[in-house]
């Protein structure tokens, strides 16, 4: 495998490079304009690729994405201890959504660490430790694992920034072995909800449920509060072939529906 590396940062220099929990709606939009360089980098790593590997036996490896701020005031600044919001779980939607749909050349991606460091999914303090709003982006697109790539196509809104427009919303679809589908989808709007259509072509649905993270784009879990957690989402409705959706301002949704 070919390794790549790219952390999400939302200023330009490494010596301030943000704050983990105080940041603007500005710097929320700028982030996740930052994070879609990974779908450049994938691209162009591998069109490269594709003239040595047409036949895509080495794959790209995805092994350090994630974000990076400035270390949490009063810690170690060598363990890189940052808190993590509903921002981060943006970020990890948008990131796991482009590895799901370039699948046929990035073979393994990793987030940057576990616990503790950068954009983990568990915080620890002594005995106590609290899941984070990146840990249950993880847990929803678990489903996606050993599944087969869908084709799908999204025409959808775009909120300018001041890097360029980043899109309302973003998706990927799999069905696992057992004829259900997973489609993962994530509303980046800081304060609009998106009302989704989802068309179906060749089967039927049936079974639909779906659960999601949402909250204010500040919202995180401490040992004191927990903020985020997973819910059920009900403002859904379905046919045999038509999905309607409201996903709410700055949430993660997965949906499954088995195929008939």
């Amino acid at each position: 495998g070919l390794s790549l590396h790219y952390y999400t940062l939302p200023n330009d220099t490494w010596e301030h490079k943000g704050s983990a929990t105080e940041f603007s709606v500005k710097e929320y939009y700028t982030t996740l304009k930052k994070t879609l360089k990974m779908e450049e980098l994938i691209h162009l790593h591998g069109a490269i690729m594709d003239q040595y590997d047409p036949e895509k036996k080495v794959g790209l490896i995805v092994d350090e994405w994630g974000t990076w701020y400035d270390v949490e005031p009063g810690t170690n600044p060598g363990f890189l201890y940052q808190q993590n919001t509903m921002r981060d779980a943006l970020v990890a939607a948008m990131n796991l959504n482009i590895f799901n749909e370039n699948c046929d050349r990035v073979k393994m991606a990793n987030i940057a660490q576990l616990v503790n460091v950068l954009q983990s999914v568990i915080l620890t303090e002594g005995a106590k430790m609290i899941l984070t709003p990146t840990y249950h982006v993880f847990e929803m697109y678990k489903h996606h694992q050993n599944g087969t790539l869908l084709g799908s196509d999204l025409v959808c809104d775009s909120i300018e920034t001041d890097l360029g427009e980043i899109p309302t919303v973003t998706k990927s679809v799999s069905v696992d072995a057992d004829h259900v589908m997973h489609i993962t989808l994530g509303n980046t709007s800081a304060d609009k909800p998106e009302a989704v259509e989802v068309t179906l072509t060749g089967a039927a649905l049936s079974d639909v449920r779906a659960e999601m993270i949402c909250g204010d784009i500040h919202d995180m879990n401490t040992f004191e509060k927990i903020a985020v957690e997973k819910r059920i989402l009900d403002t859904i409705s379905s046919t045999e072939n038509l999905l309607s959706i409201e996903l709410p301002a700055c949430s993660v949704v997965h949906i499954s529906a088995r195929l008939k």
